[in-house]
């Protein structure tokens, strides 16, 4: 491995790690841990899924993610029900009730994604986004 690839592979760690510690500290003050805030934005961004494809997604193991739905479910953030073509399966979705919240979620990453993006050329965000796709579909094969 070259030097150019280790350095990239390092600093994309680095940065993905303080960028989740930073909106991890911005939505302690609605009540939420990393891993429950990765799953109502997900949630909204691709609608209902089965559990397992959300486990699949955050990469967290199924008991795991039991767990976090569970406390997400009685805070009436999510709702699961069983799967017309798989009755073993359960379909994760949102609630009415997480509306708000997401609202909230919403302004505080949209705000700092703007904070931490500000005055970087469109060009080479274009750039950074194209090679970031490249790499997600390498290890989606994988």
């Amino acid at each position: 491995m070259s030097t150019e690839e280790s350095e990239f592979a390092n600093e994309l760690a680095r940065v993905a790690r303080r960028w989740r510690t930073r909106l991890d500290a911005r939505f302690r003050d609605l009540g939420l841990t990393q891993a429950r805030w990765r799953i109502l934005l997900e949630l909204s961004r691709n609608g209902p899924v089965t559990q397992r494809d959300l486990a699949r997604y955050l990469g967290v193991e199924g008991p795991t993610l039991v767990r976090l739905l569970d406390r997400l479910e009685a805070n009436g953030l999510v709702k699961r029900r069983e799967c017309p073509e798989d009755r073993r399966a359960k379909r994760v979705s949102l609630t009415k009730a997480a509306g708000p919240v997401m609202d909230e979620i919403t302004g505080i990453s949209d705000e700092t994604r703007h904070e931490i993006l500000a005055g970087i050329p469109a060009a080479d965000l274009s750039v950074a986004r194209n090679v970031l796709a490249i790499i997600a579909e390498r290890l989606e094969k994988n």
